[in-house]
């Protein structure tokens, strides 16, 4: 099973060494999610990142900053929008709705199935579906290894995705959440919860 780290939709002063930590802890699958952000800003982070490690990194939006930085691949974050005229490259989409995933898996190289559960960083994005609901997708065929687990992600409930039969969890919140960008500089409480999560999914 993949672990995904996404950003924390904002910016703030420590991001790149936290980052540049967590690659060395042994990150090799990150998403640049800075929603309505300027692609200034997502340029200046990068720039302040090792260029080894832009093959590992994934970009929503600013989709110009793939080839600009040689990044793995762009991610849509809404199927309406589809895949830009003319990109070659790798792929990835959010997909809110079960019923999506098959057309979503032909179209992209993977997909996050968003709102598991109750989303950390967003309250307001609830739990979308039900256990049973789930199941029946899983039983389909339509949860694989293509298909990442999003939304409300945490090291409790990894084994409940892995039952499912996903491919890898999307980690957002349950990450961030452990490091206080006002007040905090020493960030070892992220790497130790990281390296527990990467245990867990392996």
């Amino acid at each position: 099973m993949k672990l995904v780290i996404m950003t924390k939709s904002t910016f703030f002063v420590e991001e790149d060494k936290i980052l540049t930590a967590l690659f060395e802890a042994g990150m090799d699958n990150l998403h640049l999610y800075k929603p309505n952000s300027s692609p200034m800003y997502a340029e200046r982070l990068l720039s302040l990142l090792p260029k080894d490690l832009y093959s590992k990194t994934t970009v929503h939006e600013h989709f110009y900053l793939k080839n600009e930085y040689a990044l793995s691949g762009i991610h849509i974050d809404h199927p309406a929008d589809g895949i830009p005229t003319g990109y070659k490259g790798k792929v990835g989409v959010t997909c809110s709705d079960i019923t999506q995933l098959k057309t979503m898996k032909k179209q992209a190289d993977y997909v996050f199935l968003k709102n598991i559960f109750d989303c950390i960083e967003f309250p307001e994005e609830k739990a979308a579906f039900s256990d049973g609901e789930l199941e029946q997708a899983a039983r389909q065929g339509l949860i694989d290894k293509h298909v990442f687990a999003l939304g409300g992600m945490t090291i409790d409930n990894v084994r409940y995705a892995k039952d499912l039969g996903f491919g890898g969890i999307v980690v957002c919140g349950d990450l961030w959440n452990r490091f206080d960008i006002h007040s905090q500089v020493d960030y070892k409480a992220i790497i130790a919860h990281f390296e527990r999560l990467r245990k867990a999914v392996s």
